[in-house]
């Protein structure tokens, strides 16, 4: 049975963190595009980061990927394509562990850099707390419920509830009593990852849905040199002076 409140978590939360999620990420663009950055605190240490940063992001490249994979393309697809269900929760099982203790290894090693480091620690922003306590609950109940689930226990096949679940969303005909029958480490690895989203806009994520497209086609800089003494030796073609 589906009652108010999985109604208000399965139907009203989704709609209204995507609906933060776009909107937020608008009015980002527009009226802070100095601020749509990740600022960058490679300057104040390098060691740590160097670690870290790659731990996390490619072990969150993976995880992603794989929730692409599992909650976007139906079990039917897979099927059809010849993958066996053995194979494919084996699959999702073990790259999914690997990569989240990865993912979580390297975020661990990123806050305990920018805790301990003054510099980085002094850089670091209320939206940066709270982005990186909303993240790594994010992973850890996503690790978790992993474990849980298909490890300790017996195994549980989201594709048949989460993932119509979450397709149900984008075709506008939410179904909430495929969640609401969902183990609760999976409900609240959802219900934290729809925080997540809906704070995005807000944080240094913004970075991840941005590329230097424009680096190809920018002029050149010019440069004005302050020395007048600039030599006999005729500049290069394209250096030649401005006055």
């Amino acid at each position: 049975m589906v009652n108010a409140l999985d109604v208000v978590l399965w139907v009203v939360a989704p709609y209204l963190a995507i609906t933060v999620f776009v909107l937020g990420h608008v009015w980002r663009y527009r009226y802070d595009k100095f601020g749509w950055t990740t600022r960058s605190s490679q300057m104040y240490e390098s060691r740590l980061l160097r670690i870290g940063s790659p731990l996390f992001h490619f072990g969150i490249l993976v995880v992603l990927l794989g929730h692409i994979g599992g909650l976007v393309i139906p079990k039917s697809w897979t099927e059809a394509a010849g993958v066996s269900e053995e194979a494919y929760h084996i699959t999702a099982v073990v790259l999914g562990t690997v990569a989240g203790v990865a993912t979580l290894g390297g975020l661990a090693i990123l806050i305990y850099r920018r805790r301990t480091v003054g510099p980085v620690f002094t850089a670091t922003t209320r939206n940066d707390k709270l982005m990186y306590a909303v993240l790594a609950l994010v992973i850890v109940l996503g690790l978790a419920a992993t474990i849980a689930a298909n490890v300790v226990g017996g195994g549980y096949d989201y594709r048949t509830t989460i993932s119509p679940w979450f397709r149900s969303i984008f075709y506008l005909q939410p179904d909430p009593a495929l969640m609401a029958g969902a183990p609760p480490l999976f409900q609240l690895h959802a219900l934290s990852a729809l925080l997540l989203f809906a704070i995005w806009p807000f944080t240094r994520l913004v970075h991840m849905l941005t590329a230097p497209v424009g680096y190809l086609t920018r002029p050149y800089v010019v440069y004005r040199s302050r020395d007048d003494q600039r030599g006999s030796r005729k500049p290069r073609r394209g250096w030649e002076p401005t006055r």
